[in-house]
C-alpha cells in the first residue's frame, strides 16, 4: 500500500519501502518519475514518528497504486504478498547523507577494535570526585600513588624482561655450542678423510636441528601466535586492534620457550625479534592487576615493547626510539620518560646477571649481544669523506635486495597461506622439511668450498682479534688452518656477525662471501613465515654483513693502496642497508647500530646508508612487517596518515559511514538490550533520546552493557505520576549538586563496571527471566555524555586524522539536528572501503 506524506510536487521526493518482516526502510530517490537502486536503509525508529503514524493510519484502507504521471515505477508497485508498504519523504527526514548506491559492504572484521579514551559519564566523573575528595589535603594522594605504582611495575617490567632476554641468550649459546661441539669431534676424531666420517658429523648435526625445530613448531602447534617474530602482532596491538591472546602469559611462555629451540636448529632466524613480543607480554603479566582499560594497557605495552629491544641487543636508547618509530601508534612525552626509566632497570639488571662469572664489579660483555667496539688503529678516522658515496651506493644496492626479499616473502607467503596454513599437521611438516634443507645446505656449502685457510698471525692482531681467532671453525682441516665458509655457517649468528665486523686481516675469500650469502638469504626468505617463533633482524645483519664485507674486498681489489676503509666498515654499512631496505627504518636502527659498535664516527653513514636503503625499498613495495600485517585476515591497520589520492575525491564522512545504526534509549527495556547486544555484534551503541526530537544523547559500550546486565541493574518502571521523593523518602542522590540540576542514581558503581576489565561477561551468559526482561534500565548514568562526533559533511581526511590521532573506536556521524545518521568504525577507513567508495561516487558522480 502506498502513502504519501509529501506532495509530489516536492523535487526532494524520496521512495521508501517499509518492510514489515525486516521492520526497515529501504528509500530510493525519484528522478523522473523512475526510481534508481536504494541509497539507504534505516530502522524504523529512526523514521520520524509522524511517517510512521500517517503509514500505520494507512494499512486498512484498501491497496491502490501510487503513479506519478502515466508511467507507474516499479517502486510505485505494491508487494503482492502485503509485506512492503511504500510511502515518499524528504532527504531531511532522515537525516540522509545522500550516500549513492552501488558501494560495496566491507565486511565486519572478526577481530574486535581497542579504545583509547574513557567515557565520561556521570558515574565515572563521581567516581574520580570521590577518590580526591577522600584524599584531599593529603601529601599522600591519589596521583601520588598512581605514579608511586606505575614506575613500581615499570621497574619490574625492566628487571623481569632482562632476564628473559638472560635466559634465551644463555639458554641458546648452550644448545648451539653443544651442537657444534659433538659434530665436530667426531670430524676431527682422526686426520684421515673419509666418507663415513663426515656422514656420522653429519646425521649427528641433523638429527639435532630437527630435533629443535620439531620441539619449536610443537609450542607453535600450542599457540598459533607465537609463531614469526611478533612485531606485527604488537605494532597491530599498539594501533587500536585486540588480536586474540596476543599478550597472554601462555603466548609468551611458548615464543620465548619457542625462539631457543629454533634458533638451537640453525635455522636463519634472529631471537631479537621475539624479545619485542616478550617485552609487551611482560608487561601485561606485571601491569594486569593495575589496569583498568585499554589505554593504560597500551602503554605498558608499547614500553615493554621498548624494553625487549633493550635487551636484545644492550641498547636502551635504541629499544626506546624503536618503540617511537616503529612499535606505538600513539606516543606521548610522558611516555618517552616512561620507557627511558623501564630500560634504565632493564640495561642495569642485564649488566648484573652478565656479571655472573666474571670478576666482580666488571660487565661481562662478551655474553650479551654486541658488534664489538669498532676502535680505529692507526688513523685518525675509519673512512674517508668521499667514501660516501660508495656508503650510498651500498645503501642503494641493500634496498634494493631488501625490497627482493620482501617481495619474494610476500609471494610466499601468500601460497603458505592458501596451502599450508589450512591445518596444524601442515605447518608442521612443512617446519621439518624446510629444517632438513637448511642442515643439509649448512653442511654441504663448507664441504663443496673445500679449501682450507691458514689462521691469522696473532702477533699482528689487536687483542679482539685474538679472541675472534678462536671463533673460526677448522670443519676437518688441519690444525692451524680454518674453513672460511664452516665459519659462517657453522657457529652462532652473533660469532659470523662479529668476524665479519672485527677480523682486518683479509680472513674471507670473496668466493667463500658469495657462496655465504645467496644460500643464506635465499633460505631466510623461505624461513620467515614459518610455523616457529624467529626474528629477521640477525638474518638481515649477517647477510648484509656478507655482501658488506663483499662489496669492501672489491674495492680493496680495484684499490689495494689502502685510500678505503678496511671491508669491515663496508661490513657494517652492508649490514645496516639490509636490515634497512627489509624493515625500513631509520632513526632507532642508527642508534641501536651506534650503541653496539661504541663508535659514533659512523653516524653520517649510518644514516646516508639507511635513509637512501629506506628510500629505494619504498619505491618497490612496503616493508617486511607491513606487508605481514596487511595479509592478516581481519585487521585493519590506520596508517599515520591518509594517501594523498583519497584526498583529492573529497569524501565526506556520510558517503563512507554505516548507515545502519543500532541504538537505545536512554530508558531502555531489558529485553529489548539483551536482544540487542544478543543479535549484533557492535562494540559502541549510540544513545537516542527518542523523546526529544530523536537527538544523540551520548553512547555507551557494550562491554558496560553487559556488566549491567549481569549485575541486574534494573527494576520496574514507576508511573509518571508518582512522586520519587515521597515514595523514597530514605533514599538521596549523591550525585546531586543542586536540586534544578538532572543527576541520576546508579545503582552500580563505576569502580564495579571498572573492575571486570579485560574478562567483561558475555551476554551468552547472562540468563534473565520473563520477569526480569519486563524491567527497565536507566542508561543515563552509564552513557558517555560526551562522545567525539563528526558532521555528515565533514571530510574523510579530518575524519581520519580524528579517528586515527585519539586512537578511537567507534565514531558517531551526525546531521545539522545532531541526529545519529550513521557510525564510523575502524574497517570504514581502511584503504579498501575508501577505495571502493571513490569508485562508487566516480560512477555516480
Amino acid at each position: 500500500m502506498t502513502k504519501n506524506v509529501r506532495s509530489h510536487d516536492d523535487p526532494n521526493k524520496l521512495i521508501c519501502s517499509w518492510s514489515l518482516k525486516d521492520n526497515k526502510v529501504v528509500c530510493r530517490p525519484r528522478d523522473g518519475g523512475r526510481a534508481s537502486s536504494p541509497i539507504m536503509t534505516r530502522s524504523l525508529r529512526q523514521v520520524p514518528k509522524e511517517l510512521v503514524s500517517a503509514l500505520r493510519k494507512s494499512e486498512n484502507k484498501p491497496t491502490q497504486a501510487n503513479q506519478v504521471g502515466n508511467n507507474p515505477t516499479q517502486a510505485d508497485k505494491i508487494d503482492p504478498e502485503g509485506k512492503k508498504r511504500l510511502f515518499a519523504l524528504r532527504y531531511e527526514s532522515l537525516g540522509s547523507s545522500n550516500h549513492h548506491a552501488g558501494s560495496k559492504a566491507v565486511p565486519e572484521p572478526n577481530i574486535d577494535s581497542l579504545s583509547y579514551l574513557y567515557d565520561e559519564s556521570e558515574v565515572f566523573r563521581a567516581h574520580n570526585q570521590m577518590e580526591h575528595h577522600l584524599y584531599r589535603g593529603r601529601f599522600w594522594n591519589i596521583g601520588k600513588k598512581a605514579t608511586y605504582e606505575r614506575y613500581t611495575l615499570l621497574a619490574i617490567i625492566g628487571i623481569l624482561q632482562a632476564g628473559v632476554a638472560y635466559f634465551v641468550n644463555i639458554s641458546c649459546g648452550s644448545l648451539i655450542d653443544f651442537k657444534f661441539e659433538a659434530a665436530s669431534s667426531i670430524m676431527d676424531a682422526d686426520d684421515v678423510w673419509s666418507v663415513k666420517k663426515y656422514f656420522k658429523a653429519f646425521l649427528s648435526f641433523y638429527t639435532f636441528q630437527l630435533t629443535c625445530a620439531l620441539i619449536s613448531s610443537i609450542f607453535v602447534w600450542i599457540e598459533p601466535i607465537s609463531a614469526g617474530s611478533g612485531i606485527p602482532e604488537i605494532k597491530c596491538f599498539l594501533n587500536g586492534i585486540d588480536l586474540p591472546n596476543v599478550t597472554s602469559l601462555k603466548a609468551g611462555l611458548c615464543k620465548i620457550i619457542g625462539v631457543v629451540f629454533s634458533v638451537s636448529a640453525g635455522l636463519p632466524i634472529g631471537k631479537e625479534g621475539p624479545m619485542v613480543h616478550s617485552g609487551g607480554v611482560v608487561a601485561t603479566v606485571v601491569s594486569q592487576r593495575n589496569v583498568r582499560n585499554d589505554k593504560s594497557k597500551r602503554d605498558y605495552v608499547a614500553v615493554g615493547a621498548g624494553a625487549g629491544v633493550c635487551t636484545a641487543f644492550s641498547s636502551p636508547i635504541g629499544g626506546m626510539l624503536f618503540a617511537f618509530e616503529e612499535g606505538a601508534s600513539y606516543w606521548s612525552p610522558s611516555l618517552t620518560w616512561r620507557s627511558f626509566f623501564c630500560n634504565m632497570f632493564a640495561i642495569g639488571t642485564l649488566y648484573s646477571l652478565n656479571n655472573i662469572g666474571t670478576e666482580f664489579g666488571h660487565v661481562g660483555f662478551n655474553k650479551l649481544f654486541s658488534f664489538g667496539n669498532f676502535a680505529d688503529i692507526g688513523s685518525a678516522s675509519s673512512y674517508a669523506l668521499y667514501e660516501l658515496l660508495l656508503f650510498a651506493l651500498l645503501g642503494v644496492i641493500g634496498g634494493f635486495i631488501g625490497a627482493c626479499f620482501n617481495g619474494a616473502n610476500e609471494r610466499l607467503t601468500k601460497w603458505r597461506m592458501k596451502h599450508v596454513n589450512t591445518s596444524k599437521l601442515k605447518r608442521l611438516l612443512e617446519v621439518l622439511v624446510i629444517s632438513s634443507l637448511v642442515s643439509v645446505v649448512s653442511f654441504a656449502m663448507p664441504l663443496c668450498w673445500g679449501y682450507c685457510t691458514d689462521l691469522p698471525d696473532k702477533n699482528i692482531l689487536t687483542p679482539p682479534e685474538i679472541v675472534l681467532v678462536d671463533k673460526l671453525v677448522p670443519f676437518g682441516c688441519p690444525a692451524g688452518q680454518y674453513n672460511e665458509v664452516a665459519s659462517l655457517y657453522f657457529t652462532e649468528p652473533a660469532n659470523a656477525i662479529r668476524l665479519l665486523f672485527h677480523m682486518r686481516v683479509h680472513s674471507f675469500n670473496p668466493g667463500a662471501l658469495l657462496i655465504f650469502f645467496i644460500p643464506y638469504i635465499s633460505l631466510a626468505t623461505i624461513v620467515y613465515g614459518i610455523a616457529i617463533p624467529s626474528g629477521l633482524f640477525v638474518p638481515s645483519l649477517l647477510s648484509g654483513a656478507a655482501f658488506g664485507r663483499l662489496f669492501g674486498n672489491l674495492v680493496y681489489k680495484i684499490s689495494p693502496t689502502g685510500q678505503f676503509a678496511f671491508s669491515n666498515t663496508y661490513s657494517l654499512i652492508g649490514a645496516a642497508s639490509v636490515l634497512g631496505g627489509m624493515a625500513r627504518m631509520t632513526i632507532s636502527l642508527t642508534v641501536i647500530l651506534l650503541e653496539c659498535t661504541g663508535n659514533e664516527e659512523y653516524v653520517l653513514p649510518l644514516m646516508i646508508s639507511l635513509m637512501i636503503a629506506r628510500v629505494v625499498g619504498g619505491l618497490f613495495n612496503e616493508d617486511l612487517y607491513h606487508i605481514h600485517i596487511h595479509m592478516k585476515k581481519g585487521v585493519h591497520f590506520l596508517e599515520n596518515e591518509l594517501r594523498s589520492i583519497t584526498r583529492h575525491h573529497s569524501l565526506v564522512a556520510g558517503e563512507v559511514m554505516g548507515k545502519s545504526v543500532v541504538f537505545v534509549n536512554p530508558v531502555e527495556k531489558v529485553n529489548v538490550i539483551y536482544e540487542l547486544l544478543s543479535r549484533y555484534s557492535h562494540s559502541n551503541f549510540p544513545v537516542v533520546d527518542t523523546k526529544d526530537g530523536d537527538v544523540l544523547y551520548g553512547t555507551i559500550n557494550r562491554n558496560a552493557l553487559c556488566t549491567l546486565l549481569q549485575k541486574r541493574s534494573f527494576g520496574h518502571a514507576v508511573p509518571d505520576d508518582i512522586d520519587m521523593k515521597s515514595f523514597f523518602p530514605q533514599i538521596s542522590n549523591h550525585m546531586e549538586a543542586m536540586e534544578d540540576q538532572e543527576r541520576y542514581i546508579p545503582l552500580v558503581q563505576w569502580d564495579v563496571v571498572e573492575r571486570a576489565y579485560p574478562k567483561y561477561p558475555d551476554v551468552h551468559d547472562i540468563r534473565l527471566s520473563s520477569s526480569d526482561k519486563n524491567c527497565v534500565m536507566d542508561l543515563r548514568p552509564y552513557a558517555n555524555i560526551s562522545p567525539y562526533t563528526v558532521q555528515e559533511t565533514t571530510s574523510v581526511d579530518r575524519v581520519y586524522k580524528l579517528f586515527r590521532s585519539l586512537g578511537l573506536r567507534f565514531l558517531p556521524v551526525v546531521n545539522k539536528y545532531n541526529q545519529c545518521v550513521g557510525t564510523i568504525t575502524r574497517d570504514d577507513l581502511t584503504a579498501d572501503a575508501l577505495a571502493a567508495n571513490m569508485l562508487t561516487k566516480g560512477k555516480h558522480a
